[in-house]
């Protein structure tokens, strides 16, 4: 069994139970040593055999998957949630080939570090309700489909969260701003570098100002930059339907303000 196990953000204690159970199992591990810090290979056995994928290949990967069979206990350890640029489609392509049996183990992603490292909730009500994970071209710019990346998505004004992207700030700035975007320079933004991580950076800032709060952090790597005015320090102006008293749910009637249909429920078991 390959298992592709999400690492989450960089603290060891933020893997899920499950991805710490598959890593307590596993007989060989690849992991990343640029993207995951070595605190997660505590989770291991000490007889287990790791390769670090830093300098390797897809193929030198599917090699090390290729010389186990079936029945041993195969972790490839990806950083945040797999599901996210987390290259794991081609590795599925080989399992499905093979015919190997796989599973994805999720994992805590930086975009929910970095929220939580700033303090903030990414929707609030009549500020932004959805979310856009994206990323700039770059080096890999035959790999974005027309239409997608941060400047084709700007103009909607959500809260965004670029991955991978801050080696070239000024463009990540220019395309935020570029013509008809629904931020402006004024427009809140963080940088969080190494969310989780003993060294974790979190520098506040505007979309104005955001190439030189990058470029302050010294960081080019494992860098979640978030924009929206859902980042703005201020009372939110418009709170949540769903715990409004004039509003009803499949649990809860209406009440009057005021009153109270809280009570301790009882523990199932």
């Amino acid at each position: 069994m390959i298992s592709f196990v999400g690492a989450g953000p960089g603290a060891p204690d933020l893997i899920t139970l499950r991805g710490a159970a598959r890593l307590a199992a596993a007989d060989v591990v690849v992991w990343a040593s640029s993207l995951v810090p070595d605190a997660l290979l505590g989770h291991c056995r000490p007889e287990a055999t790791v390769y670090d994928s830093a300098t390797m290949t897809l193929e030198d990967v599917l090699g090390v998957y290729a010389a186990c069979d079936d029945a041993v206990a195969v972790v490839r350890l990806h950083s945040g949630d797999p599901s996210v640029y987390g290259t794991i489609a081609e590795q599925l392509d080989w399992c499905l080939a093979q015919e190997r049996s796989w599973e994805i183990v999720p994992g805590v992603s930086a975009v929910a570090a970095a929220a939580a490292a700033v303090g903030r909730e990414l929707t609030v009500p009549e500020v932004s309700q959805s979310v856009v994970l994206t990323r700039l071209a770059g080096r890999t710019a035959a790999s974005m489909p027309e239409g997608e990346g941060v400047a084709a998505f700007a103009p909607h004004g959500a809260t965004m969260a670029v991955f991978l992207s801050a080696a070239r700030p000024d463009e990540l700035q220019s395309e935020l701003l570029a013509a008809g975007s629904g931020y402006t320079t004024a427009t809140p933004a963080a940088v969080v570098v190494r969310a989780t991580w003993p060294d974790e950076q979190v520098v506040r800032t505007t979309v104005g100002d955001l190439a030189a709060a990058v470029r302050s952090t010294g960081a080019t790597m494992t860098v979640l930059v978030l924009v929206g005015e859902a980042l703005a320090q201020r009372p939110v102006a418009r709170r949540s339907h769903l715990y409004e008293p004039a509003y009803t749910t499949a649990y809860r009637l209406r009440s009057e303000p005021g009153s109270t249909q809280g009570r301790p429920s009882a523990r199932r078991r």
